[in-house]
């Protein structure tokens, strides 16, 4: 059931009331209200609750609700009664907010492709315009079985480096653990053994992450204060074009994950590119569109550049040549295509190429990062360790010297 808020007039009296109703469409909720004995004079979804859900609806339930209605079109059915079956097999309260408000306006006339280019935050621009190329000739079901295909490829993709970034993230996290528990639980005991020998000296490395237990326990709320605007800043800033772009040069260039990165690109390029063209979105348009998913400034500039340059004649496959954004594969495999006539096919090759790649990158990076961290594990332990043990070797040999 959906919330409903309307604006209504009671014939009797004439006065106007505004409440809120639950109902499964517009139309319903018109229902409801007139058998309260009242003219509606406006009726909107309430989104409330509704819109504040949106991050909520993940990808399988988008490839789901693909699938689902690519099979109801297929076996004859028409698209409004197609998207309110689907919407009533949806468990994700969000998404069905979203069917609902789709079917009020295709049933108003709106197109499919117009009325989810409405919900930009469930809908991206590649699945609206794939509709958009798909309403246009004809194959609505196969448009939508290519768009949860390319969504599944690229939300496994991506779940696969995600991983791979994780793991020496989580690694990581219970080291810092680890040696804040030392440093300030521990530590302080050694220093209150010592504090009763005269004439004793704490070795540097103690002295020196003392006074990090010492600021830690007594101005923790400095910590705090600070953790909280590194990490408001910080988001704020990696936002922004400049802090944007500094991070996606990283994935690009910095050591050991730009060979992963890259190759990540070029799979999310060749997908997309492929499963547009598929639909029969013009050349221009697949790279305008390709541009604004890619999710790396420095690539989306480069396929801006190129747009222009086969606006002015130039094929693809020289646009992007020498592009020091693009893996050289890139554009040999499309100028083969574009000889052959078989660019579709090529750019799914590359795809499924690069994809492969990634997963042989992944495995690479992993082997990297774990000595990486052993080592980092390693220096944080003999630290610790000398911190501790030095002052109490001091002491023992203070002890033996002084018998």
């Amino acid at each position: 059931m959906l919330t409903f808020a309307y604006e209504a007039r009671n014939p009797a009296t004439g006065e106007k009331v505004k409440a809120k109703v639950q109902a499964d469409s517009e139309q319903g909720a018109a229902k409801v209200i007139r058998d309260q004995n009242l003219t509606p004079i406006t009726i909107t979804l309430d989104k409330a609750g509704g819109s504040k859900r949106f991050s909520r609806i993940k990808t399988k339930d988008k490839v789901l609700f693909s699938r689902q209605l690519s099979t109801l079109i297929d076996a004859g059915l028409p698209l409004v009664q197609s998207l309110r079956s689907v919407a009533g097999q949806t468990t994700n309260k969000a998404l069905k907010v979203v069917i609902n408000e789709i079917i009020t306006d295709v049933e108003s006339g709106v197109s499919f492709s117009k009325s989810l280019e409405k919900h930009p935050k469930v809908f991206n621009r590649v699945f609206v315009s794939l509709i958009e190329a798909s309403e246009a000739s004809g194959t609505l079901d196969t448009g939508l079985v290519r768009l949860a295909d390319q969504q599944e490829k690229d939300a496994d993709i991506i779940s696969k480096v995600r991983g791979a970034m994780i793991y020496p993230l989580i690694v990581l996290l219970v080291m810092l653990c680890v040696v804040g528990f030392m440093v300030v639980k521990v530590l302080p005991q050694v220093e209150n053994i010592y504090s009763g020998i005269k004439g004793a000296h704490l070795p540097f490395v103690t002295v020196m992450l003392l006074a990090v237990s010492h600021f830690i326990t007594k101005r923790w709320w400095i910590v705090l204060i600070l953790l909280g605007l590194s990490g408001f800043f910080g988001s704020r800033w990696a936002k922004t074009l400049g802090g944007r772009s500094i991070i996606d040069t990283f994935k690009m260039r910095g050591w050991p994950i730009s060979s992963l990165f890259m190759k990540l690109y070029m799979a999310r390029f060749a997908r997309t590119g492929t499963t547009l063209v598929a639909s029969g979105v013009p050349l221009i348009h697949m790279l305008e569109i390709t541009s604004s998913a890619i999710d790396n400034v420095h690539i989306s500039k480069s396929l801006d550049g190129a747009t222009e340059k086969v606006k002015g004649g130039k094929s693809l496959s020289e646009s992007i040549e020498g592009d020091r954004n693009f893996l050289e594969l890139v554009p040999n495999m499309i100028r083969i295509g574009e000889q052959s006539g078989a660019l579709e096919t090529m750019l799914a090759k590359v795809a499924d190429y690069y994809e492969k790649e990634v997963d042989n990158e992944i495995k690479t990076v992993s082997t990297i990062i774990e000595p990486v961290m052993m080592v980092l594990m390693g220096i944080m332990a003999i630290t610790i360790v000398a911190a501790i043990l030095l002052p109490i070797y001091g002491l023992v040999n203070q002890a033996g010297f002084g018998g």
